[in-house]
């Protein structure tokens, strides 16, 4: 990838052209399938879609969790870029420091001028962002760091056993969060990560999901296309801690953007709002969580109230949106 040194030139640059799915499928591959991830996991999915929206070289970095323990597992990589992982909560500072290194090194004349930049680019799980990293996330974007901060959100630990974190959301069962005979299970409502990394002024932050492709697509080659630094919270339904099939990892997803739980939209410099898809036929919320069995104690009698307040939300988010778009402001 990058220059080529024997034929005296380099490489094509830039975002890809992606005229349909047959020949993005096809591309070349920066993320091989030689992990061990488990079958439907979408991580895999996103990473490669990610990866193969652009020509340019890549810098990655990758937090600890499902992701780094499962395509890194020594002597072996999936990553045909450069890559790096030091800790659970630092992927975001990792890359920055990649970032700016790059950056002293052109200022030196060490790397030459016609050398294309590279872009950066780090992932982390939910735990890694919502939660362990988010200060160093928060550094990253307050000194305006120009890389790209990807969420592959499954709204759990899935890697250490499948805890809580601050995405988890309401009514969820997870091991440190158990449902039982007295409790419904999560007792906290999602954090709002995308609103949080608006308001640092980055001038591109974006939800997506792998089932919307071209949606997805569209949005990182923006990213990539923007000076600064850029959040992507990508919706990952996990079939191990979300307890669905492996065959339905898309399935799940596209009820998941159709019940809009996971509304996708784009918030420019912190304040432009953009909903870049409109489900045509809005799915209920209790059908969305029906087919996870992590929700499966909430259609008891004594819980249902929580999926009529859960639709209420979801309801007042939808609203809220449309009117901040309409708004432009």
């Amino acid at each position: 990838m990058g220059c080529d040194l024997i034929g005296g030139g380099c490489l094509p640059q830039g975002n890809k052209e992606i005229k349909n799915l047959k020949t993005f499928s096809t591309a070349a591959e920066r993320f091989e399938g030689a992990h061990v991830l488990c079958p439907g996991c979408a991580h895999s999915i996103i990473v490669r879609e990610i990866l193969n929206a652009t020509n340019d070289n890549l810098v990655v970095a990758a937090s600890t969790g499902c992701l780094e323990v499962c395509t890194a597992v020594y002597p072996h990589t999936s990553w045909d870029c450069s890559w790096i992982h030091i800790g659970f909560e630092n992927g975001s500072t990792a890359v920055a420091g990649a970032e700016a290194a790059n950056k002293a090194l052109r200022n030196k004349g060490r790397i030459s001028a016609d050398t294309p930049e590279p872009k950066f680019v780090a992932f982390g799980g939910d735990g890694a962002t919502y939660d362990i990293g988010f200060q160093w996330i928060s550094g990253c974007f307050e000194r305006g760091h120009n890389m790209m901060y990807v969420c592959l959100d499954n709204e759990v630990y899935a890697n250490t056993g499948g805890q809580r974190s601050s995405s988890t959301p309401i009514g969820a069962s997870a091991t440190t969060t158990p449902a039982g005979s007295t409790s419904y299970g999560e007792k906290q409502n999602k954090k709002d990560m995308l609103s949080i990394m608006a308001a640092h002024g980055s001038p591109y932050v974006a939800q997506v999901a792998p089932n919307k492709w071209k949606d997805m697509v569209k949005k990182i080659q923006r990213g990539f296309d923007t000076e600064g630094p850029v959040f992507i919270n990508a919706m990952s339904a996990c079939t191990t801690e979300w307890k669905f099939p492996m065959h339905q990892t898309i399935e799940v997803s596209d009820m998941a953007t159709d019940s809009l739980v996971f509304p996708l939209y784009e918030v420019i410099d912190g304040t432009e709002l953009n909903i870049t898809y409109r489900p045509k036929n809005i799915v209920a919320v209790r059908d969305y969580l029906g087919v996870q069995p992590r929700f499966k104690h909430l259609f008891k009698p004594e819980y249902e109230y929580l999926i009529d307040e859960w639709q209420k939300r979801v309801d007042a988010k939808w609203e809220y949106l449309q009117r901040k778009e309409e708004a432009r402001v």
